[in-house]
């Protein structure tokens, strides 16, 4: 009876391992090494690879692939220059083995020279049977250039060699990401179709393309085609929810969103899409019941908090909405999105001290939008605590230098703390910039208006403007 290869396979790997528990010493000719240390390696078990190829060189010594493999780990142990010199080695032996050349290649990418990695590379390239490795192992050193002119040549020329190695593909759409080229990348896959006409990823790429040009028809027939191609593609039902709810058609969305949930374990995306659809259909009660298996689902996805706390927020419940961003933050305390809600919510339920609070976290945590500064600076003035909202403002002068809303509020402040030089030299500074918004000194500070001084020069820039 003859075994079959994977039959084989299995028969020496327990070989193998009955060996290591027994100490006993079994003869392997060097194939069946070969195979044993693949598996391991494919397997991240890289301490039986280790075994594997000692104990493959003690019995074959003059192997070339066996010690190819321990370069290979000691490449991965990031022992480069014993890697190196085994290469060295290997090489004077024999020059004209491809994986010597892979394997320098690897060493040199290691050490961030990838000029030198693609030199070795296209040495492999003249001699290699196998392009499409050596293709794709080219573009991923054009990428670590940022060289994607060149990169996406190379995994266009693997995609060549092998037609079903869909990373290539996936590589080449991000290389015309990058570059900005929807058009040129939708020609292509045309031509890639035209030859693969039931290629499911080319199809959901193309829709994907057309979806960023807001092409949605031609995106939702892609997607279509994708899922004629693969009924079980569960991206393609995905992205043609994503485009129907662009189209307005919410119903269809959530039929499409709900097939992903019965071909594959639910997700959060899916959920948080049909709990969206049913806001738009003004189905409130269904929406937040798949709001709420969002966040139970994958309670670390911020868009699944986001959306309940917006809900009610919108709803006029600011109550409700306070309790969900608390919730939220209480999970993830470094999340700017739920703070700056945190800080609006407060504002509106007149809970000052909290939102003043939740707009200096956001702050501390990096946001430093104009928008974030200057409410902030607005709840200090409801606070009384002009000198802190001068603080407040002098930080965002540093990212905002020209802008009127901080000069009007650092006028009006310095003129409530009786410093009327500051308050003049602001509100000079505020006028130049845009006079029609002396508006912000009439709002915020009406007493400081009405002073006849600050009203002359008001007066005065608007005539001249």
């Amino acid at each position: 009876m003859q075994l079959s290869h994977n039959e084989e396979n299995n028969f020496s790997l327990t070989r193998f391992e009955s060996m290591l528990k027994t100490n006993d010493v079994l003869f392997f000719d060097s194939e069946e090494f070969e195979d044993i240390i693949h598996h391991y390696l494919e397997n991240g078990k890289i301490a039986l690879a280790k075994k594997a190829v000692k104990l493959g060189l003690a019995q074959h010594p003059t192997s070339t692939n066996l010690k190819l493999f321990k370069v290979e780990i000691l490449v991965f142990e990031d022992k480069l220059d014993l890697a190196d010199g085994l290469l060295n080695e290997l090489h004077d032996l024999e020059a004209s083995n491809e994986e010597i050349y892979i394997q320098k290649a690897n060493i040199f990418s290691k050490r961030d020279e990838h000029r030198k990695a693609i030199k070795m590379l296209e040495l492999a390239l003249e001699i290699t049977l196998d392009e499409a490795d050596v293709y794709s192992l080219l573009g991923m050193e054009y990428l670590f250039l940022e060289d994607f002119e060149n990169a996406k040549y190379s995994f266009m020329k693997c995609l060549e060699a092998d037609e079903e190695d869909y990373s290539a593909l996936y590589n080449i759409m991000y290389c015309f990401d990058f570059l900005e080229q929807k058009t040129e990348a939708i020609d292509y896959l045309n031509l890639f179709l035209n030859k693969n006409p039931y290629s499911e990823v080319a199809w959901h790429q193309i829709g994907k393309q057309y979806f960023d040009l807001k092409q949605f028809e031609k995106a939702l027939t892609a997607f279509d085609f994708a899922i004629i191609s693969d009924e079980y593609f569960i991206g393609a039902y995905l992205e043609k929810g994503k485009v129907l709810e662009k189209l307005g058609r919410y119903n269809e969305a959530i039929e499409n969103y709900r097939i992903t949930l019965d071909l594959d374990d639910p997700t959060s995306f899916a959920y948080l899409r049909i709990g969206k659809c049913f806001e738009k259909l003004g189905s409130d009660e269904l929406a937040l019941e798949h709001y709420s298996k969002t966040v139970h689902e994958d309670p670390l996805l911020d868009k699944g908090w986001i959306a309940i706390t917006d809900f009610y927020f919108k709803k006029g419940n600011f109550q409700k909405a306070l309790y969900y961003i608390n919730k939220a933050i209480s999970i993830d305390e470094e999340n700017v999105l739920y703070w700056k809600r945190y800080a609006k919510i407060n504002s509106r339920l007149s809970f000052y001290e909290e939102a003043d609070r939740g707009y200096l976290k956001t702050i501390e945590l990096g946001n430093y939008e104009l928008e974030t500064w200057i409410r902030r600076c607005d709840i200090l003035i409801n606070l009384g605590e002009f000198e802190t909202a001068i603080q407040n403002l002098m930080q965002a002068v540093e990212f905002y230098p020209d802008s009127a809303e901080i000069e009007y509020r650092l006028a009006g402040l310095f003129f409530s703390l009786n410093e009327g030089d500051k308050g003049y030299s602001h509100l000079n500074n505020a006028l130049k910039i845009d006079s029609e918004y002396y508006i912000i000194i009439e709002e915020l500070f009406p007493k400081i208006f009405s002073r006849k001084s600050v009203k002359e020069i008001i007066n005065s820039y608007i005539k001249a403007s």
